[in-house]
């Protein structure tokens, strides 16, 4: 199922990292599909509160850290601006979908980077 949710559409997942040729765009798809499939879990069954959020978004955070080693492989990592760009997108996906008293730091909590 695609994203429906107007706001994280127009926010664009990870759109500053893509600016930057640092991040190399096939590992940046790869977290964009991360993100997408995280959308898609809480577009088909919404949790009922934030710890079922929580729970969704940290297998979205360890799909994350599998990521490092092919960010490494190509040269880049996962640092200062990715990290921003990436938990702001956790944000946003939690706020767009409902979720506004989500804490940030607890959505990507258990994350390697």
């Amino acid at each position: 199922m695609p994203i429906t949710n107007q706001e994280v559409l127009d926010y664009g997942l990870l759109g500053r990292l893509y600016e930057d040729d640092y991040f190399p765009d096939h590992v940046l798809d790869k977290g964009v599909a991360i993100l997408t499939r995280l959308c898609e879990r809480i577009q088909d069954d919404p949790p009922a509160d934030l710890e079922a959020l929580y729970a969704l978004t940290q297998a979205a955070v360890e799909e994350f850290n599998n990521l490092e080693a092919e960010f490494d492989a190509a040269g880049s990592e996962i640092e200062t601006v990715a990290r921003e760009e990436i938990g702001e997108a956790f944000t946003i996906i939690a706020q767009a979908y409902g979720y506004p008293d989500a804490d940030d730091e607890e959505l990507i909590a258990g994350r390697n980077w």
